[in-house]
């Protein structure tokens, strides 16, 4: 006799482990959505509604946590945390999609998120003359080119054009799917220089116009302007990268959606206060994003999502963060990790900027593991060589 704990995280690791002990197919059928365990948090519900909740999830079996003043209604609002398995959430969401009290639209947000939650998006971008594939197995490395003289890691190193040009050569040549490149700092400690647009970009675009023919992946603009965005694009560029999410300049939301292409919203702020919790506020600035890309005529399935690590953020809560980037999965958009060489990882490992390789490498292997698809890095070739080992080994459990 042989016993052993096993974890199951999807539908079809839960079929396979059935069929390995040779259970009956209708069996399996039905087990399987029992062998999925999930735990949503529900924050703000009426209590009356909280109490037809907690009723509806017992009678299918599960549970539902809640104040214990929401019974009495002695408060008007509680949390919920609701217990169920994948068939518990089917039953239950079922009925309360004919309740009162606002548990329709709760029971289809939570289906939704559910659905997201449960496999990683898929996306397939088309240009003329290039294309990138966004999928569930093979992790994608965004590989960076700063022209800026202050950025943190490597400010002033590739400002001159064949300085720019052999650098996207080798980013290439060490993997790099995407070339993501920057004119002004964005870096969030103190020493950043503020620039206008127009010095933006009178340093982007001849840079730009410089490494496109070199260029065989998509190239990405790191900015937050407008003006900046859609002069990029005019040249040739291929996805917008803004460090504030669509909500700093009111213009690029519409840039983005006139010339259809995709854009990474990353979380942003100007102080390091959450009073209702790091993961509610970034997942709200995300939501905001998204409804003001949606808004102004941007495709969903053209937004991807980044959390920000390092910007307004304490090194704690930047592992706080990288420990729970499997929440934003829940939102069905593709997540970008930027965690090369940050103040977070010299801060753990006492070290400087240009020894931090082993830092990023290791935030890039638990990203994988927690729903990255995408990881902006300066050390490229190290990054994708441990990314490729990642990705072999998860298809491995996932077949």
């Amino acid at each position: 006799m042989n016993i052993n704990l096993i974890e199951i995280k999807s539908l079809a690791e839960a079929q396979y482990e059935l069929e390995k002990i040779d259970c009956d197919p209708m069996g399996v059928h039905i087990l399987k959505a029992k062998a999925i365990f999930k735990i949503i948090k529900i924050e703000n519900i009426r209590s009356k509604a909280a109490n037809v909740l907690k009723q509806t999830f017992l009678g299918k079996g599960g549970d539902v946590a809640v104040s214990r003043h929401s019974a009495d209604l002695s408060e008007e609002l509680t949390d919920a945390l609701i217990f169920a398995t994948s068939k518990q959430y089917g039953l239950a969401l079922a009925q309360l999609k004919v309740q009162p009290w606002g548990l329709a639209k709760v029971a289809s947000e939570i289906e939704q998120m559910l659905k997201d939650a449960a496999q990683l998006p898929m996306r397939e971008y088309k240009w003329k003359d290039r294309n990138l594939t966004i999928n569930r197995e093979i992790s994608l490395v965004m590989g960076i080119l700063n022209i800026t003289p202050d950025s943190f890691s490597d400010g002033g190193k590739y400002n001159d054009l064949e300085l720019a040009i052999q650098r996207v050569k080798e980013l290439q040549a060490d993997g790099a799917d995407i070339i993501d490149i920057g004119a002004e700092s964005t870096r969030p400690y103190k020493g950043s220089e503020k620039i206008s647009a127009e010095q933006e970009l009178d340093r982007l675009l001849p840079v730009l116009e410089a490494v496109l023919p070199y260029c065989k992946v998509p190239v990405s603009i790191d900015t937050y302007k407008a003006s900046v965005a859609e002069a990029a694009l005019q040249c040739g560029a291929h996805i917008i990268n803004d460090v504030w999410g669509l909500q700093c300049d009111t213009g690029m939301a519409g840039v983005v959606a006139k010339y259809d292409v995709p854009v990474v919203v990353m979380h942003n702020k100007n102080e390091m206060s959450y009073p209702e919790g790091i993961m509610n506020d970034i997942n709200w600035f995300f939501k905001k994003s998204i409804d003001i890309g949606i808004e102004n005529g941007i495709k969903r399935e053209n937004i991807m999502i980044d959390p920000g690590i390092g910007f307004a953020k304490t090194v704690e809560q930047n592992l706080y963060i990288m420990s729970k980037l499997e929440q934003l999965q829940a939102l069905g958009c593709p997540v970008l990790l930027g965690t090369s060489r940050k103040r977070f990882i010299g801060e753990v490992l006492d070290l400087p900027v240009n020894e931090r390789v082993e830092g990023t490498i290791a935030t890039a292997a638990l990203g994988k593991t927690k729903g990255v698809q995408i990881h902006r890095v300066h050390d490229v070739k190290q990054v994708k060589r441990t990314l490729k080992m990642m990705d072999a080994m998860m298809r491995s459990r996932e077949r």
